[in-house]
């Protein structure tokens, strides 16, 4: 979603009216579009790209794969009982979204190609304007389904743009650039890069990979299911959903260490640790590659090749700082030049700063940006902000999680989401929005949840962190928690106002809105 003004003058002047708006078709935007299917809601979905799945789109690069077990990726009411492995790779995930969206039939109210430019609150029409590359759109509801791994994040580099050769983020790999018996370099070592680096290091000639902090990486318990398991899966009730149950519970017993007491993460340090004396016997790189801060501080990697992928001749870690690019090459700040053919860029997402929010403008004016940047990122349930009415967000503030699959936070948000819609049908309210108190009482009680947390006490520096020092990425808590809070729209906590309270717009006014909407996001 790329959120910048162009005029669409044309498309502005007769928008398509829709109850509602759902941006994006990743796990949380088909699963809000089959959930409203389900209710019998009118909606759209509007779709940047060509095809559904978000992040599992558009991450095509050598080695993806998920670091949560199959059986917990998928929706509850879809299970795959054709996973092939214990963790899945990138094609299996993004074949099952496509599946999913089309045995709900979903595509046909999808708007593939449609990038959002902005969405602004009208306060003459008390809907959503929302400007597109595919025309303009007027919705009563707006659900932003975005995603917190949508925008890539690149680095702040001198020369950066002056290298001559392949250069491109992990998110958008160029899969023309042959990188066979070439020099490559990989800037970061996060959950993308130790997937990239064992996936390429014995095809280059050299690969030189840039670390700022070592991970804690985990042993990857995957494998390929068997036959038996397969058919079980497929053709014995409640096999696959007792799998799904165990792997859900032993899961939750990490928050005990990485919300409530952080001692009871130490044997997974041991774990990792032994990890690295088992896969590496150079004393030198042992060091460098062992983290410095508490276990789960940052996110915890799983992986059974990078340590050995690092451990190859062909492979450099390097320490050093960055100091600038050249055309041919990486300066590092101990003053060494490493002369490279391609760098791969895997330096993450924007998720505290994403670029979305600047496009996104509420009933005051300002947009969410503007909110976030003063106050922190901050909302009600991960699903409401206060000054932006009738919107919904997915993967909204503090839903992140450290230890389980996300897919179970979408489901309790969708919970909330269409509970909140039927409720706003049948008390035929025309507008709702969460309560400034109800807002920092709660955002209160989390930051005083998080406080102990590893991730705040940990001893790095996260992306789980906004530059107000405040954790607004991860909830503090076990999942079902968040399932139970959010099983039910709670009404009480927002200002309502009845449809037919709503003062009706004078002719001057729409005239007067039209040209606000033509100028929206300047």
């Amino acid at each position: 979603m790329s959120l910048t003004v162009t005029d669409n003058v044309a498309a502005d002047t007769s928008p398509r009216r829709v109850d509602t708006l759902i941006i994006g078709s990743g796990f949380a935007g088909l699963g809000a579009a089959i959930e409203l299917t389900r209710a019998g809601k009118d909606f759209l979905v509007l779709e940047r790209g060509n095809e559904v799945g978000g992040t599992w789109r558009d991450n095509t690069y050598p080695g993806a794969a998920c670091d949560v077990p199959s059986n917990l990726y998928s929706y509850s009411f879809a299970l795959n009982p054709g996973w092939t492995r214990s963790f899945s790779p990138q094609p299996e995930i993004q074949a099952y979204i496509a599946s999913v969206a089309d045995k709900y039939d979903v595509r046909r109210r999808t708007v593939f190609g449609c990038d959002v430019q902005s969405a602004t609150w009208n306060t003459t029409t008390f809907r959503w304007d929302v400007q597109t590359t595919k025309g303009a759109f007027s919705a009563k509801i707006l659900v932003s389904a975005v995603g917190a791994l949508c925008e890539p994040s690149l680095p702040d580099i001198k020369g950066i743009h002056s290298f001559e050769g392949e250069i491109f983020h992990s998110a958008r790999w160029n899969h023309d650039a042959d990188l066979a018996g070439k020099r490559v370099a990989v800037i970061g070592t996060g959950a993308s890069a130790i997937q990239i680096v064992p996936a390429i290091a014995g095809k280059v000639s050299h690969l030189d990979v840039y670390q700022r902090t070592a991970p804690w990486i985990l042993p990857r318990a995957d494998r390929e299911y068997t036959t038996a398991e397969r058919f079980a899966f497929r053709y014995v009730p409640g096999f696959q959903r007792l799998s799904r149950a165990v792997q859900y519970l032993t899961r939750e017993t990490q928050v005990v260490g990485l919300a409530k007491a952080p001692i009871f993460m130490k044997p997974l340090e041991v774990a990792a640790r032994a990890q690295i004396r088992r896969q590496i016997s150079d004393p030198v790189l042992r060091r460098k590659v062992t983290p410095t801060f508490k276990i789960g501080c940052k996110r915890m990697l799983i992986s059974n090749a990078y340590y050995p992928a690092l451990a190859r001749p062909n492979v450099d870690l390097v320490t050093a700082g960055i100091r600038e690019v050249t055309a041919d090459g990486i300066v590092t700040d101990d003053g060494t030049t490493r002369k490279v053919d391609a760098i791969v860029v895997a330096t993450g997402f924007h998720v505290t700063d994403s670029p979305t929010f600047a496009g996104i403008y509420g009933k005051d004016g300002r947009s969410l940006a503007e909110v976030f940047d003063e106050s922190g990122m901050q909302g009600y349930k991960g699903t409401a902000v206060a000054g932006f009415p009738n919107m919904f967000f997915l993967v909204g503030p503090n839903t992140g999680l450290g230890h389980t699959s996300m897919v179970y936070m979408i489901e309790s948000q969708l919970n909330y989401l269409v509970d909140a819609i039927r409720t706003l049908d049948q008390h035929r309210i025309g507008t709702v929005e969460v309560r400034e108190d109800a807002q920092a009482d709660y955002n209160r009680t989390l930051q005083h949840a998080l406080a102990s947390s590893v991730w705040n006490t940990g001893g790095c520096a996260s992306w789980y962190l906004d530059k107000h020092g405040n954790n607004t990425t991860v909830w503090p808590g076990f999942t079902f928690e968040f399932r139970s809070m959010t099983k039910k729209f709670d009404l009480e906590a927002y200002r309502s106002v009845a449809a037919v309270d709503l003062p009706a717009p004078t002719p001057t006014q729409t005239a007067e809105a039209d040209t606000t909407r033509e100028v929206a996001a300047k």
